[in-house]
């Protein structure tokens, strides 16, 4: 594997808005529902989402959240997510926020993490499980929605790798299994 830099994941979205199909493709579409699922029943209020790519997931959250940070770490990535998020008002934003680092609220109710852990280093991702597990409200919900096969681009391999993030926030969870497939898992957790 060698990992993907910042700069590649902007070079990608600058060629193509969405490089994976994840606004088109079916099986993109039922991940999509089980993290939508994954949040539960109801509104939430402050809900943050990391790497967000091209907004694809973040449109069916903001519909879920009566504030919606979705953060992307690239500018080209930024302007999709801006873009996806077209016409929700001032309740869902776009916010450039390459992680490790301050997220734009000190609390949340729910955190969406997709697609980001594999690409993390081991020491980033230590660092962002802390920052998660200080933010995430008690009682929160936490969505972890990764493949559960390597890629070529990934930093980490993705075996467990959700679960060794769970541990790293150095909190308990209770853990469900939302949907898996032989090539994504979808978890919700929340502290216990």
């Amino acid at each position: 594997m060698s990992a993907i830099t910042l700069a590649g994941f902007e070079q990608t979205f600058a060629a193509d808005p969405d490089p994976w199909r994840t606004f088109s493709d079916r099986d993109e579409a039922v991940k999509r529902d089980a993290i939508v699922h994954a949040l539960g029943a109801g509104a939430h209020g402050r809900v943050l989402e990391l790497a967000a790519g091209n907004g694809s997931n973040s449109r069916a959250l903001a519909a879920r959240a009566l504030r919606l940070d979705a953060t992307e770490a690239t500018a080209a990535g930024t302007r999709l997510v801006a873009a996806a998020l077209a016409g929700r008002g001032a309740r869902a934003r776009a916010v450039r926020l390459a992680v490790p680092a301050r997220f734009p609220r000190a609390r949340y109710d729910a955190v969406i993490v997709a697609e980001l852990l594999y690409y993390l280093t081991p020491r980033a991702m230590e660092r962002t499980a802390r920052d998660l597990a200080r933010a995430l409200r008690p009682g929160g919900t936490l969505v972890l929605a990764h493949h559960r096969v390597d890629f070529h681009d990934f930093a980490q391999h993705a075996a467990d790798l959700q679960r060794v993030f769970l541990r790293r926030t150095g909190r308990p969870w209770q853990v469900r299994t939302v949907r898996r497939t032989g090539r994504w898992i979808v978890l919700a957790c929340r502290a216990a």
